[in-house]
């Protein structure tokens, strides 16, 4: 497959996160992010028994893989609960500006064309709205909508790193990313047990975990890594831009918000900044 289409296959995945982290968003943070990233990791265990090198990577490469899948998730389940969903999910897509803009500076021989600049702006005028629309509206969220934003836009900001990097570290076999998944899993459980009270996961809990975990969790890292070691970082980071379309229009149907003009406009700016940035080269 082309770098595009296994970009395509993870985006697709993605735009099912935030809805899927919302119907769970009564599950403890620590404990939703380490059983669906053990869940996740799961795809790449017949490799690792067939192939035990799979899994040996330099700690500097590890440490990296802990801190994109485990801070992106935990921070994402977080601002679904501070902020409205839709708006946060918004936020949270800063990601693919944030590799555009990010990439002169963590990537060496890289730099920006005008049209890169322009799409990047484009996309960060759709986040600043959505941002406007939620404080100006009327959604009850707890500890008001503002506080919820930070997580949201901390989470954009560990992925489009994490992205960049895995281009500075050691090559290392994409199967490597269900370690990542399941250290990090391990982790975020432990941390569960030590600050966080126990719950009880329901039938449908466990479903939707499964899926989260499954899906974009799981097999999204792997083709989005597959497409960032063959693709451009600039074009891909942007073309993920199409991520928020999916993914609010699944939102709004989940939580029974209406269409507003903010969310509307917000859209159709991060979706334009993604047509555009296809076009650089």
């Amino acid at each position: 497959m082309s770098p595009t289409l296994l970009a395509l296959a993870a985006i697709a995945l993605w735009a099912t996160l935030a809805s899927l982290g919302t119907a769970l968003s009564h599950l403890p943070p620590f404990l939703l992010t380490g059983l669906a990233l053990i869940i996740g990791s799961i795809p790449s265990w017949p490799l690792v028994l067939r192939d035990r090198s799979a899994w040996r990577v330099p700690r500097r490469t590890l440490a990296l893989g802990i801190y994109g899948l485990f801070g992106f998730h935990f921070l994402l389940f977080i601002a679904l609960r501070h902020a409205p969903p839709v708006e946060a999910n918004l936020v949270n897509y800063l990601w693919p500006l944030l590799m555009v803009v990010l990439a002169p500076a963590l990537l060496p021989g890289l730099s920006l064309r005008p049209l890169h600049l322009a799409a990047a702006l484009l996309g960060f005028a759709g986040a600043a709205i959505a941002i406007l629309g939620a404080r100006e509206g009327a959604v009850s969220v707890p500890g008001g909508p503002a506080w919820g934003f930070v997580p949201a836009l901390g989470s954009a900001f560990i992925w489009a790193s994490y992205s960049l990097w895995t281009k500075r570290v050691a090559s290392f076999p994409t199967s490597a990313i269900g370690l990542f998944g399941l250290v990090s899993g391990v982790l975020s459980l432990a941390c569960h047990a030590l600050l966080e009270p126990s719950a009880v996961l329901s039938a449908k809990d466990w479903l939707l975990v499964a899926l989260c975990g499954l899906g974009p969790l799981g097999a999204a890292f792997f083709v989005w890594d597959m497409a960032l070691k063959r693709g451009d970082a600039r074009q891909i980071g942007i073309l993920s831009y199409l991520t928020p379309l999916g993914s609010t229009a699944l939102l709004l149907a989940v939580t029974g918000r209406p269409l507003t003009w903010s969310i509307a406009l917000a859209a159709a700016l991060i979706v334009l900044a993604a047509v555009m940035g296809t076009r650089a080269r």
